[in-house]
C-alpha cells in the first residue's frame, strides 16, 4: 500500500539530529557519533523503523544504524528515535547504492534485510539487495566475520538470495522456511503476514575473509 505524502516529513527529520541526510560527513567517525565501541548492525530498507527502534531498546550495548529512502515512512521511526531520546540508533535517508559513501571498510559488523522488494521479473534481480551487485557493496564496509541476516515472506525471492550467498562464498549458518514468531523482533509489516498464516522466510549468513 503506497503511503500517502507527508509534505512536512523532510523539514521534520532535517530537525532532528539522529537523522543525516548526507552520511557523507560520517564516514569512518561513526564510532565517535555513538560515543562508544559498540557493533554497528545496519538495517537497509528500514520502512517505518519498527525493526531497529525494537532491536536498539533490546540491546543497549551494540548500536543502530537505519537506511531508508522513503521519507514518508521513515519519519515514524524518527519520531520515536527523538521522543524516547534512543542513544544507539541513528538514521540515514539515502540509497543502498551509495554506501561505500556512507561507511569505511570495517566499520559495518551486521545487516539486516527485511522484507525487501523481491523483484520478480528476470530483467530487475540485480536490484534485489541480496544480488551479488549488493553483496560487493556490503564487503567494501563490513568487518571481517561480518553476518548478514534476511527475512521475506516471498520463497523465490528467499531461495534466490541463499543462492546469491553460496556463490558469493558465504557461509550460511541458519535456513528456516517458517520462522518461530518468537524466535525474532515482528514489525508491523511482518505481523501482516503471519495473520494470513503466510511462512516466514529466514536465512542467515556470514562473509568469508
Amino acid at each position: 500500500m503506497r503511503l500517502r505524502h507527508k509534505a512536512n516529513a523532510i523539514p521534520e527529520m532535517r530537525e532532528n539530529n539522529k537523522i543525516y541526510f548526507d552520511a557523507s560527513v560520517n564516514k569512518g567517525k561513526w564510532k565517535d557519533i555513538f560515543g562508544n565501541d559498540n557493533p554497528i548492525h545496519l538495517e537497509i530498507g528500514a520502512g517505518k523503523g519498527e525493526f531497529v527502534t525494537q532491536m536498539a531498546n533490546l540491546h543497549k550495548d551494540i548500536n543502530y544504524i537505519a537506511l531508508e529512502m522513503n521519507t514518508n515512512a521513515f519519519v515514524v521511526a524518527s519520531r520515536k528515535m527523538l521522543d524516547e531520546d534512543m542513544k544507539n540508533v541513528r538514521g540515514i535517508i539515502g540509497n543502498a547504492e551509495n554506501l561505500e559513501e556512507f561507511f569505511e571498510k570495517g566499520e559495518v559488523d551486521k545487516i539486516y534485510l527485511n522484507f525487501s522488494t523481491p523483484w520478480p521479473k528476470k530483467r530487475h534481480h540485480k536490484r534485489r539487495l541480496s544480488h551479488k551487485r549488493f553483496l560487493d557493496r556490503y564487503k567494501k564496509i563490513i568487518s571481517d566475520g561480518a553476518e548478514i541476516e534476511l527475512k521475506t515472506d516471498n520463497e523465490d525471492f528467499f531461495d534466490a538470495s541463499c543462492l546469491y550467498f553460496e556463490d558469493f562464498g558465504m557461509e550460511i549458518e541458519e535456513v528456516d522456511r517458517d520462522l518461530d514468531i518468537n524466535k525474532s523482533v515482528v514489525t508491523e509489516y511482518e505481523a501482516k503476514f503471519r495473520k494470513r498464516d503466510m511462512p516466514i522466510y529466514f536465512v542467515a549468513a556470514k562473509f568469508q575473509n
